[in-house]
């Protein structure tokens, strides 16, 4: 673990220390609900095109969806997740004198790879006709092209989304990638599912919300620089990050980026083409649910990363690993549930998206055990990078999308769906214990006596209400509302027995003060 100061003494450490807890509170809590709604409208997207298309249909929209989403993360060339550690990190040391240099750096790169990749899929055939083969040629080409034309535009809006973490605020990402956008997909589905239902007019759906995003996104960054802008920075060193220290970081976490996005999307990829337009469907509403799950974890990376790079740039260790720690404790106690239910009732939840659906309930359960993994271990990705350790990163991202891949090729001609999740299991848990191993490596402590009774609780409250309905009344919707009904009064019981180990005091003074300090500017600007 690398400091570029030595440690603040005790009073500042404490008062770091707070300060960091409580944004880390309030950018998850607004973080938290960005996401539900997210996923909310997220799956009334995926219900609106798969009953307005079928699940054939559907699945050559979110193929279309699952290219540009990678590349458009692949030509960002890790500039945002840069911008997030080096503007935090400038502010630390020089006030924010330095980020019209860094947005120099990172900006006119990320356009220009995006708008050559734009290129190339609009005039080559060949990867329309190989992502969407389920198409005619010309109705495929049409639907390629007009994801490309949106390609740049919601590159560099991601970019300058980064740049606004950095100033430690998560509202213009959240407002912009997970309340604006799904929302606007879902208003303008709706009626053309009604009128004029095709895979080319839904893609349109999908694309259009990403110029308003990009004009949202801009703005933002100005007014988070204006806000900024004469503050005092520290009595640290003020030297510029150079463009070869900005992208020796941002290097490697482009490569491990587009790892991580596509090993979301991999899966909908191979089905498409290796199996049928159906199980891509199929697999997506599964890709949906399991991210539901994870909805806290994102909340709070997109809320600490700022902060844990402060940290460490004030040489205040011990701070970061405690935001570390208490942030995975919550993290566990309020995901775990959620998974152990979505295993104990697959089908069920699965019927929501309409009849057929619940071939993808073997895959649910794989995902939702690996994914315990994944929230078990915290932000820990998160960690390595906001430390420097982007090659790190790189290695474990890398080393969990090979294993994907390889599987992948070999399990979805075989299983299908359930084929698909074994790969995707397999990626999760291989880039997840790598990650957890080098933090630990970095003097990063994840489980304390905390984590252990919010794993505890999680468990031992959940998982026997919700298994023992399941055995009594199956996979049926009536066992699905009584075994959660059982297991969410157990959980409320088992969180105010332990709210002290737990730090439930701790979360609660950190959003009292959050609110109270927005009352406080609120009557001063009135």
């Amino acid at each position: 673990m690398t400091g570029t100061r030595p440690a603040a003494h005790g009073g500042t450490a404490a008062g770091a220390r707070a300060r960091g807890v409580a944004a880390t509170v309030r950018g998850g809590w607004f973080g938290f609900a960005g996401s539900a709604v997210n996923a909310l409208f997220g799956f009334l997207l995926v219900a609106v095109v798969t009953r307005g298309l079928g699940a054939h249909g559907a699945g050559a929209v979110f193929a279309g969806v699952a290219a540009f989403t990678t590349v458009s993360n692949a030509c960002k060339l890790g500039a945002d997740t840069a911008l997030v550690r080096f503007v935090s990190r400038d502010l630390e040391l020089t006030g924010g004198a330095g980020v019209p240099a860094l947005l120099r750096t990172a900006v006119p790169p990320a356009l220009a790879a995006s708008t050559a990749c734009a290129a190339l899929l609009f005039l080559s055939p060949a990867p329309a006709t190989w992502l969407l083969p389920g198409l005619p040629a010309g109705q495929a080409l049409a639907v390629v092209r007009l994801f490309a034309l949106l390609l740049p535009v919601a590159t560099v809006s991601l970019v300058l989304l980064g740049a606004t973490r950095g100033y430690g605020s998560v509202v213009p990402f959240v407002g912009v990638e997970q309340i604006g956008k799904p929302v606007l997909r879902v208003v303008l589905a709706l009626p053309l599912v009604l009128f004029a239902p095709s895979v080319l007019t839904l893609s349109a759906a999908w694309l259009a919300p990403a110029l308003l995003g990009a004009a949202a996104a801009w703005i933002s960054l100005r007014r988070s620089r204006a806000a900024h802008r004469g503050g005092a920075g520290g009595s640290g060193e003020k030297r510029p990050v150079s463009p070869g220290e900005f992208w020796s970081f941002a290097g490697p976490r482009a490569l491990s980026s587009v790892f991580d996005i596509a090993a979301v999307w991999i899966g909908v990829v191979l089905l498409s083409a290796l199996g049928t337009g159906a199980e891509a469907g199929i697999y997506t509403a599964v890709g949906r649910l399991v991210t539901a799950g994870t909805l806290l974890q994102l909340a709070v990376r997109l809320a600490v990363a700022a902060q844990i790079s402060r940290l460490l740039t004030a040489g205040l260790e011990r701070e970061a690993e405690h935001l570390h720690r208490l942030s995975t404790r919550w993290i566990v106690l309020f995901s775990w549930p959620l998974f152990m239910l979505l295993a104990a009732f697959p089908a069920t939840v699965l019927s929501l998206f309409g009849p057929g659906f619940g071939q993808g309930a073997a895959a649910l359960v794989v995902l939702s055990a690996a994914c315990v993994v994944n929230v078990g271990v915290g932000n820990a990705q998160t960690v390595v990078l906001m430390a420097g350790r982007s090659t790190w990163n790189l290695a474990t991202a890398g080393a969990g999308f090979a294993a994907q891949l390889g599987a992948g090729i070999w399990l979805v001609p075989r299983y299908g769906v359930t084929g698909a999740a074994l790969a995707w299991g397999l990626a999760i848990v291989v880039d997840n214990t790598a990650s957890a191993l080098l933090v630990r490596r970095l003097g990063f402590r994840t489980a304390d006596r905390g984590y252990l009774h919010a794993a505890a609780v999680a468990v031992a409250a959940v998982a026997p209400p919700a298994f023992a309905a399941r055995l009594l009344w199956g996979d049926t919707p009536w066992g699905a509302v009584l075994g959660g009904a059982f297991a969410v009064c157990g959980f409320c019981a088992a969180l105010w027995r332990y709210r002290v180990p737990l730090g439930v005091g701790e979360f609660l003074r950190a959003l009292r003060k959050g609110s109270e300090g927005k009352s406080r500017r609120a009557s001063r600007a009135s």
